[in-house]
């Protein structure tokens, strides 16, 4: 099969996570830079990825990258790369793109010149002299840095974040590719107790059940690709097949609290729709008075943080309360707590171990490690 180049963006602060995803599935040269990783696979690997990745969050192929300094450059550059191999004659493909630091800093005329060097390349190949388009969809994405250009096309359609589980959510949702991250970063695999004392809509606990059970993520969704003609629909089925032979019977401890009655409500339904609600609890609990007599587990959370609390001091009050409750955990609990807020240690009461920067959306966190 001919090699492909996929692109994988990511959360900042995630990139090593999802070079080791790519490497446990088995994927080529693996390179992992600030925001993506790229790495080396065949067509059978768009169902792969799609539907396994936890971390990432899209799959794009990489079409061509080279340098574009003016209009004609990116036209000709452009139509050169084989379009009609990915796109069918009645094939959809909107452009959208960015473009930073370069010379073409107009983000609509470089969607224009990309649209018109495309149609132009198929058009050519099919005999066309006006695409139909009311097929299926090929998302074009370019990316314009340094006056150098990056063409892509989005295989995932929505991210890989929306897994299919939470229809409905509660404020400040934590994206699902974080929360996965959180619970792999815990080294949670199964064995030990888990809790989330703040678990909002479910989502660190959901994936941590579907971590623990080695569930693909995209089982549950599709993926823009499944309408491509140049894709074999039994690459989807194998994709599925392979995942679902790989996952894993057991009874786990995972649990989730809030005080929030209607969050624990919508967190029950989330583990329903995402198939974990037998390897699940979710109970109304006030995280100030958590407590647990196990002599090991792991505790990972997403305490609330924002601009209400901040003015307010109330989540300064509420860490220094939950860590005092953390506190009287037996020795050998991990403790991991992602949060915003820029005094949280001192308002928790004890340094962390270990700190790791990520992002909540555009939200910049530490990700607070307690390892005694």
């Amino acid at each position: 099969m001919t090699p492909i180049t996929f692109y994988i963006p990511c959360l900042f602060g995630l990139e090593g996570l999802v070079g080791d995803e790519l490497r446990r599935l088995h994927l080529q040269d693996v390179r992992v830079e600030n925001g993506h990783v790229l790495c080396a696979g065949t067509a059978a690997d768009i169902a792969r990825l799609n539907l396994n990745l936890r971390c990432g969050e899209r799959v794009l192929i990489l079409m061509g990258a080279f340098p574009a300094a003016s209009f004609d450059a990116l036209f000709e550059r452009t139509r050169a790369l084989p379009w009609e191999n990915w796109i069918d004659r009645r094939g959809a493909f909107p452009v959208k793109g960015y473009s930073l630091e370069s010379q073409l800093h107009s983000v609509p005329d470089c969607q224009k010149i990309v649209k018109k060097a495309i149609a132009a390349r198929l058009g050519e190949k099919y005999g066309l002299v006006q695409l139909p388009e009311d097929g299926a969809k090929y998302q074009v994405q370019f990316a314009l840095m340094h006056d150098r250009a990056a063409l892509l096309l989005d295989t995932s359609g929505e991210g890989l974040h929306k897994r299919g589980y939470r229809a409905v959510g509660v404020k400040a949702p934590l994206r699902e590719t974080l929360a996965a991250a959180m619970v792999t970063l815990s080294r949670f695999r199964g064995k030990d107790p888990f809790c989330d004392p703040f678990c909002g809509s479910g989502t660190i606990a959901i994936e941590a059940a579907l971590i623990a059970k080695n569930r693909a993520p995209g089982l549950d969704r599709s993926f823009s690709a499944q309408k491509w003609r140049a894709l074999a629909a039994e690459s989807w089925m194998d994709a599925a097949d392979e995942a679902m032979d790989g996952e894993f019977d057991g009874h786990y401890d995972i649990w989730g609290g809030d005080i929030d009655p209607r969050a624990v409500s919508i967190a029950r339904s989330n583990a329903e729709k995402a198939g974990v609600e037998d390897l699940v609890r979710f109970e109304i609990a006030d995280a100030v008075q958590f407590r647990r007599d196990s002599a090991y587990g792991q505790l990972v959370t997403n305490p609330p943080y924002g601009e209400r609390l901040l003015e307010k001091d109330e989540a300064g009050q509420l860490y220094r309360a939950f860590g005092q409750a953390a506190a009287r955990l037996p020795e050998k609990w991990r403790v991991y707590i992602l949060s915003s807020h820029p005094a949280f240690e001192k308002c928790y009461g004890s340094f962390a171990s270990k700190k790791r920067k990520l992002y909540n959306g555009m939200i910049k966190c530490d990700l607070f490690m307690y390892e005694r």
